[in-house]
């Protein structure tokens, strides 16, 4: 219980610590609902399908570039200026586990993703895109947990990039990603050689669950996305380790 209740004060101050900081809780939030209202709302009304409108099925994918930048700011900006001002150093002298530090970060991340995702349903019902409750909250669920492989990649970026350039790292690798994943435009609207880049990028495998709790997905099995995140989970915490391995070596030699 005192474990627990150290990584719970951890994550509730994690939490105030960025809700206080404009320059990510502002962009973080308004990005996604921005460009859903901007494409979702102004394009709602367009069919996909026989029973599938661009506003709805635009949820599902700014949904995952929301929670996408949650986790990839959160982590990989975080841990690195964190690393650059000795804070890491500094937490790793006290008797707190090392894994509360992860732990709050993670929560914080899924905190902020689900306000993200709650603010875009609000956008949706006004787009005529109203979500039942008996899909919104699979969709809530699937984002949320999804979100753990872009903490282990922000993880794995905040331990190689340097404070000062861990934000334009970020960008460089979310911006493009997202586009080219689907997120921003329908990925059958992209030119097939897109199309056939995205399945190498972990955003896509992301959508296409999140697409398929609301009945806009492409159909076949899910297994296959599923399989494609555990991988990319796992391969990124491995980076993510051997820079933790390679920052201890530094410290202790």
């Amino acid at each position: 219980m005192r474990t627990l209740k150290t990584h719970l004060i951890e994550a509730k101050y994690e939490f105030l610590k960025l809700f206080r900081l404009p320059a990510y809780v502002i962009p973080t939030l308004a990005f996604p609902m921005m460009f859903y209202m901007l494409f979702g709302i102004g394009l709602g009304k367009q069919k996909i399908s026989a029973s599938v409108t661009m506003a709805k099925y635009l949820l599902a994918t700014y949904g995952t570039f929301g929670v996408i930048a949650a986790a990839l700011f959160g982590f990989g900006v975080s841990v690195a200026g964190e690393r650059g001002q000795g804070w890491l150093e500094l937490k790793r002298t006290t008797p707190m586990p090392i894994t509360a530090y992860f732990f709050a970060k993670m929560v914080m991340s899924m905190i902020f993703s689900a306000i993200i995702v709650t603010g875009l349903l609000v956008l949706g019902s006004v787009a005529g895109a109203g979500v039942p409750l008996t899909e919104a909250l699979p969709l809530m669920g699937v984002l949320l947990l999804g979100s753990i492989t872009f903490c282990a990649m922000g993880l794995a970026v905040g331990y190689f990039a340097g404070p000062n350039s861990a934000a334009a790292i970020v960008n460089i690798i979310y911006l493009p990603m997202s586009f080219l994943s689907g997120l921003w435009i329908p990925i059958f609207v992209l030119p097939r050689a897109i199309q056939k880049l995205a399945y190498v990028l972990p955003p896509f495998h992301f959508s296409q669950i999140a697409l398929n709790t609301i009945g806009a997905g492409r159909g076949g099995s899910m297994l296959p996305h599923v399989i494609a995140m555990i991988i990319f989970t796992i391969l990124f915490l491995a980076i993510a380790y051997a820079g933790y391995r390679r920052d201890e070596g530094k410290m202790y030699g």
